[in-house]
């Protein structure tokens, strides 16, 4: 098999590059395996390039870099059981549309979506919901090419295994297809106001318990809500500061059975209709999920370090809630926590400014989205995930060679 000629890939927003030697794009599981299988016949290792969301160097490779977008789709809907099968390609966007088709939705989405399903599910990937599991919680079953191009089938028969597979960062094999549990199509009722910080906190704890959604972007300028393209909520009604900076953006979101509705801060639609926000790629993101106990804390302190020390960095925070799961190497790995991001301007070096975001964040033992920018190394991540050790060993077995490794995973996974 002769692979196409590689060369420069880059991410999203422009952070992240490598020049690969060779690059394919299979266009169904048996032509994938045979690519996989020659790859390591020639000595080479290979990673996946999704849509390229994420901000750390998941991605890279010097060998042969594989694009799974021409492998798209639903090929099974059981409706008694309400699972699909989705091809690994198939973006998040594309999925909605034909999950409402057949009446489905998926239980829960991130604010943007048009990454590929197979990767944005297994790098940890989340909405908000205090109740809600990240994305990846949805997976019942994977299609995993080996390095020899054979097929590892992930059913949920063995729960170890299923839960190893659920979130992999790629180090696992290639995806080739997910079997995800959804649920029937559901409208949802949007809800967005500005209040101050101090009003935020107070009701942090209601507002999560008494909505299915609940999470907020903290604006410390009038200028930051721009840069995330945020809804202008100055004149929203139940606002209780007429302040234009230090307020926070809040969201709440619930199932709802009134018509469609869409005025400039409340909005009824399809739930896939809710979730997105166009982003503008100008901004490099770091995001952890720290312990919900020290939610308001962590907040607070890196309020603080905005406010007083890094007083140039204008992107708002951005504040989620996701509930604990099982899968090994999750961000919420048997924890049910808050996620705060951050973010850097391209252009400016906000290193400094990433690196105190860290410290204060490293008290709470808070672990990162594996997409978004971090500072864990191999020790970090066998103290923060109690199966690391566990996962390692059986990617060692799985493959031994270590062909779907790159520098970054090698030194977090391998």
């Amino acid at each position: 098999m002769d692979f196409e000629k590689g060369g420069l890939w880059r991410n999203w927003v422009g952070n992240q590059s490598c020049i690969a030697r060779y690059k394919a794009a299979p266009t169904q599981e048996a032509q994938l395996c045979e690519m996989v299988a020659e790859a390591d016949r020639l000595d080479l290792n290979l990673r996946v390039a999704g849509s390229g969301h994420s901000f750390t160097p998941v991605v890279g490779t010097g060998g042969l870099l594989l694009s799974l977008a021409q492998m798209q789709g639903v090929s099974h809907v059981d409706h008694a059981k309400k699972k699909v099968t989705v091809a690994a390609g198939t973006r998040i966007h594309d999925l909605a549309i034909q999950l409402k088709s057949h009446g489905l939705s998926l239980v829960n989405q991130g604010d943007i979506d048009s990454q590929a399903v197979a990767g944005a599910f297994t790098t940890g990937t989340h909405g908000t919901g205090s109740t809600l599991g990240c994305l990846a919680t949805a997976i019942v079953g994977l299609r995993l090419v080996q390095p020899d191009g054979s097929v590892l089938v992930v059913d949920g028969s063995d729960t170890d295994m299923l839960h190893a597979a659920q979130v992999t960062v790629g180090t696992l094999g290639v995806i080739s297809e997910l079997t995800l549990q959804v649920t029937d199509a559901y409208q949802l009722h949007e809800h967005l106001w500005r209040d101050d910080f101090e009003t935020c906190m107070e009701r942090h704890d209601e507002l999560a318990s008494t909505h299915r959604h609940f999470g907020f972007f903290w604006c410390p300028t009038a200028q930051s809500r721009h840069l995330y393209c945020l809804a202008d909520t100055a004149d929203a009604p139940r606002t209780t500061t007429k302040k234009t900076a230090d307020v926070c953006e809040m969201k709440v979101i619930d199932i709802s059975d009134r018509p469609v509705m869409h005025t400039p801060f409340e909005k009824i639609a399809y739930s896939s209709d809710i979730y997105p926000i166009e982003y503008i790629p100008n901004f490099h993101e770091l995001e952890y999920a720290v312990p919900v106990q020290h939610g308001k804390e962590a907040v607070r302190a890196v309020r603080d370090l905005m406010l007083n020390k890094h007083t140039h960095c204008l992107f708002p925070i951005e504040y989620r809630f996701t509930a604990g799961d099982p899968a090994w190497i999750s961000p919420f790995y048997q924890q049910d926590s808050i996620t705060l991001s951050v973010s850097g301007q391209p252009g400016v070096d906000y290193w400094d400014y990433l690196r105190d975001v860290d410290a204060i964040l490293r008290r709470y033992k808070a672990r990162p989205h594996w997409g978004k920018m971090h500072f864990l190394d191999t020790d970090d991540v066998t103290a923060l995930y109690p199966r690391a050790e566990d996962f390692r060993a059986l990617r060692r077995k799985l493959d031994p060679k270590g062909r779907f490794l790159n520098d970054h995973v090698r030194m977090l996974l391998g």
